[in-house]
Parts: C-alpha cells; sequence; structure tokens
C-alpha cells in the first residue's frame, strides 16, 4: 500500500486524486494533506481519509482548523507545507499546489529523494535546471501529473530519445479558439473561464485562454525531456482526445488517447509502473469519428510566443514570465486589466528585465518578486 501526501488537496487536482484513492483503498493511504485556506473542504477530508500530518499555509485558516479538530497537529504556513513535503513515510508526494507557491515544498521534496507526482508546472517553469540537477544527485524521480506531458512520459518509456524527432502537445484552445484577434479584445472573466473541455482552476483556465499554459507546457516538457525548444511544438486540437504526439526520425508518430479527464494521468503518476482499471470511460468511437488539428495562430494568442522567447533568452526569465502571468491573470479576473491586456503586461515585463544564471532557488524567487512588483507597477500605470 503505497503512502500519499496530497501538497494542494483542496484543489481541482487534489480533489480529483482523492476521488482515485477512495476508490483503491486496498492500494493507497494518505499520509498527509496540505492546503493554503479552503478548511471547510480540508476538514471534510480529513475526517474521511483520517490523514496523519495536515498543514495549512494561510495563518487565519489554521487557526480556526486548529480550533474544529483537536486529534491532529495542524502545522502552519510555508515550513509547515515544506515539513510535510518531505515525510520519510510517503511513498510519493503529489505536488499540486497551483502557481509559484509550489515551489519550495516541491523543491523540498526533490531533496528529500522522493517520487513527485508533478503537476505544479511552475515548479519547473520558474526552476527547472535547478529541480534536474536535485534530482540527479538525490535520486528523486518526477513523473508528470499535466496530461500533455503524462502522454508523452507514457510514449517515450523505453524509447532511445535520439530516435525521437518531435514532441508534439495538444491544446483544446480554449473558449476562444476559431476567434480573430478584435473578437476577444473585450471577453469578460466569465467568458474566459468557460473551458470547452476541461474543468480547472481559475488561474489556469485563464492560462489555456491565452494560450499561456500550453507555453508553460513547453517549457516544462523541455526540462522533462531533454527537448530543445525547436524540438516541442504545439497543436490546437478541440476534441481533446490526443493528449500529445511522439514524431520519430523515420517519419512515423506515436500518440496518447483518452476523454478527456485528469484523474487519467493523476492515477496513472500514483499507480506507476502499475496501471488501474476503469479510471475514465471508453472512447466511443460511433460519435467521435472525427480529429481536428491545427497550428495555433500566435497573433491571436501572442502569450505563446512569450514563453517560447522566455526559453531561449533562460535564466531567470521563465520565473519572470510566471510571476508576471500569474499577476496579470489575477489583475483581469478582478476588473483591473482587459484580456488582451494581459499579453502587454507580461511582456513590458520580459522587456524590463535584465536576465541573469540561476544558481540558487532563493535566485529564482528574487526574480520572481521583482517581476511581481514591476507587474503591478505596470498594471498601475
Amino acid at each position: 500500500m503505497k503512502k500519499v501526501v496530497i501538497l494542494g488537496s483542496t484543489g481541482s487536482i487534489g480533489k480529483s486524486a482523492l476521488e482515485v484513492i477512495r476508490r483503491f483503498p486496498d492500494k493507497f493511504k494518505v499520509l498527509g494533506l496540505a492546503a493554503k485556506s479552503s478548511i471547510n473542504i480540508l476538514e471534510e477530508q480529513i475526517k474521511e481519509f483520517n490523514p496523519q500530518y495536515v498543514a495549512v499555509f494561510d495563518k487565519k485558516a489554521c487557526d480556526e482548523l486548529r480550533k474544529r479538530v483537536k486529534k491532529l497537529e495542524i502545522l502552519y504556513g510555508n515550513e509547515g507545507v515544506c515539513k510535510i513535503a518531505k515525510l520519510k513515510e510517503a511513498d510519493i508526494v503529489l505536488s499540486a499546489i497551483v502557481g509559484a507557491a509550489g515551489l519550495v515544498p516541491t523543491f523540498e521534496a526533490v531533496k528529500e529523494g522522493k517520487i513527485i507526482g508533478l503537476a505544479n508546472k511552475e515548479s519547473l517553469v520558474m526552476a527547472g535546471e535547478i529541480i534536474k540537477k536535485e534530482a540527479q544527485k538525490t535520486g528523486a524521480k518526477i513523473i508528470p501529473v499535466d496530461s500533455e506531458h503524462s502522454a508523452i512520459f507514457q510514449c517515450i518509456n523505453g524509447i532511445n530519445k535520439q530516435h525521437i524527432k518531435k514532441i508534439w502537445l495538444t491544446a483544446s484552445g480554449g473558449p476562444f479558439f476559431g476567434k480573430k484577434s478584435h473578437e476577444i479584445e473585450d471577453v469578460t472573466p466569465q467568458e474566459a473561464l468557460n473551458h470547452p473541455k476541461w474543468k480547472m482552476g481559475k488561474r489556469i483556465t485563464i492560462d489555456s485562454a491565452t494560450l499561456m499554459n500550453k507555453g508553460f507546457e513547453v517549457i516544462e516538457a523541455h526540462y522533462l525531456f531533454d527537448m530543445p525548444a525547436e524540438n516541442i511544438g504545439v497543436l490546437i486540437h478541440p476534441q481533446s482526445i490526443i493528449h500529445c504526439i511522439v514524431e520519430f526520425i523515420d517519419g512515423t508518430y506515436i500518440a496518447q488517447m483518452s476523454n478527456p479527464d485528469m484523474k487519467a494521468p493523476i492515477a496513472f503518476a500514483l499507480s506507476f509502473p502499475e496501471r488501474l482499471p476503469h479510471i475514465v470511460p471508453s472512447i466511443n468511437w460511433s460519435i467521435t469519428n472525427t480529429l481536428h488539428f491545427e497550428i495555433p495562430d500566435t497573433e491571436v494568442f501572442p502569450c505563446l510566443k512569450l514563453a517560447y522567447e522566455a526559453l531561449s533568452i533562460g535564466g531567470s526569465m521563465p520565473a519572470v514570465l510566471n510571476a508576471a502571468d500569474e499577476v496579470a491573470v489575477e489583475a483581469f479576473l478582478s476588473g483591473k486589466l482587459k484580456f488582451k491586456e494581459i499579453y502587454k503586461i507580461i511582456k513590458k515585463v520580459m522587456d524590463a528585465h535584465n536576465a541573469f544564471s540561476i544558481r540558487s532557488i532563493e535566485e529564482v524567487l528574487e526574480a520572481d518578486s521583482w517581476a511581481r512588483n514591476m507587474a503591478k507597477k505596470e498594471i498601475e500605470k
């Protein structure tokens, strides 16, 4: 039986992971749960799964949960979350905290040589080189949980990488697929959050609408699979049935397919190298008879270009890209920015940044802090 730690248990990935664990009580035991502030959900999870360790990032929420739950020591803050992340008893740590907040806990798990189910792509976007080097040193194993990266992992496992010509990440296109640039100038947050295929958190849903999320996935794929940027492509695939395509040097391809449901890559990461039965419904080929693909229009979705640019520059620039995006998306959701201004803010912050080589997590956080402050100043203007 695997002992599982879930960082970000009250988010969409965390809740889906617990659905999988609920179905297979003979295979998994919840060892630890960590959340930011959603203590009503967390309290229910504690009652059902009886973890030995719990951490809450937010002080006020932590104090309230401590009043409600007497039988457990509730750990507090980033220090508490990190303690959960590096529990010696854990067989796998699922890193599902949203955004830059997931970086340090993920790195702590890497330093302990853990098996990590990685749903927090920001860890690799911000500090890919450092995390890779630390994982090589400690023997930590990273199993991707993003649907596309899980698909690639499955397709190339045991394959000679010299035989791979290109990796293609697929994207649904989000709610504005097929629109012209002028048609999405003044879209509302509600329209941008109306994703046609996936149910996700607000930030990742907006990033999917701008295609920035796919840009982050390009950076993540670069570090996960040691592929140069020019060998990582993006295809718009509205049906979201094919999650990746691997192109080989002989002109042949392998694709990974399933109905769009995050429980599939989550279950794969938790159970690897085994597979669990009946996780998602089989594809109904009588109604799935057309699969469409096209190259994304980066004039309509210029954020994708920014991600490739940040990866090309390297060093601190991907961390700056991520931080500026987080701030700009938050401003859009709160009505301070128009949809198309998300790109403009990120571009201004990147143009103002003198990228430098990253040698430590502290330097990553320094670049992150600088970019957030710069983005906020640009938004105020």
